[in-house]
């Protein structure tokens, strides 16, 4: 068996791979003369390199070669150019785990023409603060020991879930597009206050502390969600007025909506990899 210099090789040092960089190192998981990363771009190794301190390449084939776990932090489009430019030098004994959302476990292994072990990961955003949420699949040739890498590197930047790979579309259509339906409901409500006469920073800081109250308090509390609500409904109050309105608008089908379409994109992405 190979020994390898470093124990981390990042290919691809962009925003989601720079978060897990922080998260590893602020919780002492790994040593940073243990992390090497690439990119194409300058900029980006350049700034991790400054960061971190770690070491840094434009070569993909590099870290390849020279680290026991591959961490594919590149966009779901860039994959194919990746996977083939690398599937020469990876052996059975390095682990994968990739970030890449709608890429398949099984679409990997193909393109990289060996039996080699992959884990499947969906982070969202949060994870820049260390408040992530992330979904893990792995394949058939893991052991206990790579799934136990796996959620040591992404628990260092919030909280995972293991599932099985067939909902993983469904995890990204929920707490990887989640983020993204969050900000847009903040972005509505900081817009209402302000044509309702707040200005407009003031309605900014009271919109974000109070989504942030609400899902440390959820968080906290042992109450399921529609009790903590109620809790806040008082009969003909100002939330119960409020609510009313969502109700009469449909919100509940507008947000299943929303989360199906996310969903169903997710699949879409799927199925190219699986022509």
């Amino acid at each position: 068996m190979k020994s390898f210099e470093y124990e981390l090789g990042f290919i691809g040092s962009g925003n989601m791979a720079t978060a897990l960089i922080r998260g590893i190192l602020n919780s002492d998981l790994y040593k940073k003369d243990k992390i090497i990363a690439s990119d194409k771009s300058k900029e980006a190794r350049d700034r991790v390199k400054k960061e971190f301190g770690i070491k840094v390449c434009e070569s993909n084939i590099e870290v390849v070669k020279k680290a026991k776990v591959i961490l594919l932090c590149v966009k779901p489009q860039n994959m194919k150019e990746v996977l083939d430019e690398i599937k020469d030098e990876i052996e059975s004994d390095q682990l994968i785990i990739s970030i890449a959302a709608g890429v398949p476990i099984s679409a990997i292994v193909r393109s990289i023409g060996k039996e080699i072990p992959v884990v499947r990961v969906m982070p969202n955003t949060a994870s820049f603060v260390q408040k992530g949420m992330a979904g893990i699949s792995y394949g058939p040739k893991i052991r206990r020991d790579h799934i136990n890498i796996a959620l040591d590197i992404f628990n260092s930047v919030g909280e995972t879930i293991i599932v099985r790979e067939d909902l993983m579309d469904l995890i990204t259509a929920v707490s990887g597009s989640g983020p993204g339906f969050i900000f847009r409901i903040m972005e509505h409500i900081v817009d209402a206050a302000i044509r309702l006469g707040l200005k407009g920073e003031d309605a900014k800081r009271l919109v974000i502390q109070t989504f942030l109250g609400a899902s440390f308090l959820s968080k906290e509390s042992n109450k399921p969600l529609s009790e903590l609500r109620r809790m806040v409904t008082s009969p003909g109050g100002t939330t119960e007025a409020g609510l009313s309105v969502f109700e009469k608008m449909g919100l509940g089908d507008i947000i299943y909506e929303a989360i199906d379409a996310a969903y169903r994109r997710s699949i879409e992405i799927k199925k190219q990899w699986e022509r």
